[in-house]
């Protein structure tokens, strides 16, 4: 394709889907919600070294969001995202609007249980039957080879990945590395929500993870004792954060785990004024 092609139709989309489907071609596909930063442009650019054609969709998904939730407030840029995404060598930006996604008396969901039990599934009940739901419809849609997800949201690219394996979607689930600011944050769109104060002290969430991280190579195992150490540590350093969750789960099943194995994911979610950031750190003892 000759530049870059803006498509607002999902049935167009999925027309163009088809077609590259029926013509063999490998067809990449970034989703997000929008208002980008380094971390979204990395997949972009890691996508488009693997891929013949590809697709980066922008939609603020409604049914992700729930109760007093920034689904009115989230942040967007839909212009300067689309002058990224031609930087990054995008084939067609999808930027499908909600009542053409979501028709009227739409009333059929995809759940996966089993892995939104914990972590961010039980603090925002309802937040992956939309995501799930959502990224299948998208699978449909753009009828893509691979998709690529960034790991800050470790269960969500779970989900995915149990979704598509046991819906046997013919879509890859590639998870790409956590990308940080220079002082260890992760990258997220809601980072833009913290005052000059907050932002100060949000890199001690990845520290947290850091200090649990050295507890468990030089020799601890008790995961009450390594959680207590971060749980003082965020209080200690992030006096005004608020933590929703701190767990110790295993990587595939998220289920939390009581003692430390060799490979296992630290996962916090913290709200820090009016952000809710999440971060993990997956450590594994034989690397």
């Amino acid at each position: 394709m000759s530049g870059m092609k803006r498509v607002q139709n999902p049935r167009s989309m999925q027309e163009l889907g088809l077609e590259w489907r029926r013509q063999g071609l490998c067809v990449g596909l970034v989703p997000t919600m929008g208002y980008w930063h380094e971390g979204h442009l990395s997949l972009m650019r890691w996508a488009r070294e693997h891929c013949d054609l590809l697709v980066a969709s922008i939609f603020v998904n409604p049914t992700q969001f729930g109760p007093g939730e920034d689904l009115e407030n989230y942040p967007s840029d839909i212009e300067r995202d689309s002058a990224l995404a031609a930087e990054c060598g995008v084939d067609v930006l999808f930027t499908p609007c909600r009542d053409d996604m979501y028709l009227p008396g739409h009333g059929t969901w995809v759940n996966v249980p089993e892995l939104t039990k914990n972590l961010c599934g039980r603090s925002r009940p309802g937040h992956f039957q939309g995501v799930a739901t959502v990224v299948c419809k998208l699978f449909n849609l753009v009828q893509p080879t691979f998709a690529a997800f960034g790991e800050k949201d470790w269960q969500q690219v779970a989900v995915i990945r149990k979704m598509t394996r046991e819906l046997d979607i013919p879509v890859r689930v590639e998870g790409r590395p956590i990308v940080r600011e220079s002082d260890g944050l992760a990258m997220s769109s809601r980072n833009v929500y913290l005052t000059v104060e907050e932002r100060a002290v949000a890199p001690h969430i990845q520290k947290g993870l850091c200090l649990l991280e050295g507890m468990v190579r030089a020799g601890e195992r008790d995961c009450g004792a390594l959680r207590k150490a971060v749980r003082d540590y965020y209080a200690a350093w992030i006096p005004s954060g608020v933590l929703d969750y701190l767990e110790l789960v295993d990587p595939e099943t998220i289920e939390t785990v009581d003692h430390v194995r060799s490979d296992f994911l630290a996962a916090v979610a913290l709200r820090l004024g009016k952000a809710r950031l999440i971060d993990n750190k997956r450590i594994n003892l034989e690397k």
